[in-house]
């Protein structure tokens, strides 16, 4: 009986997926170790992105506090005719 190879796979990730989709040629250079030319453009680039996700997140809890506002206004108010009647 032959001996059995062991056989294993390096993980992909994501990010390689992504950038074998966008270009095929930029994940090969990726794979061979070459660094990019356009370190200063790729760096602008990340903090373009940072920047937007900062904004999302802020107006994700605006949106928050401004329902939570919302109820807060709607139950006063639904307190305060509810003392009137009584």
């Amino acid at each position: 009986m032959p001996p059995t190879a062991k056989f294993t796979m390096r993980t992909i990730k994501a990010s390689e997926i992504g950038t074998f989709l966008y270009c095929q040629r930029a994940w090969w250079f990726q794979q061979q170790g070459i660094e990019s030319e356009n370190i200063s453009q790729l760096a602008s680039g990340t903090e373009i992105h940072n920047e937007h996700g900062r904004t999302v997140m802020i107006a994700g809890c605006l949106r928050v506090t401004a329902y939570g506002l919302l109820l807060a206004s709607l139950l006063l108010l639904v307190a305060h005719y509810t003392i009137q009647v009584l």
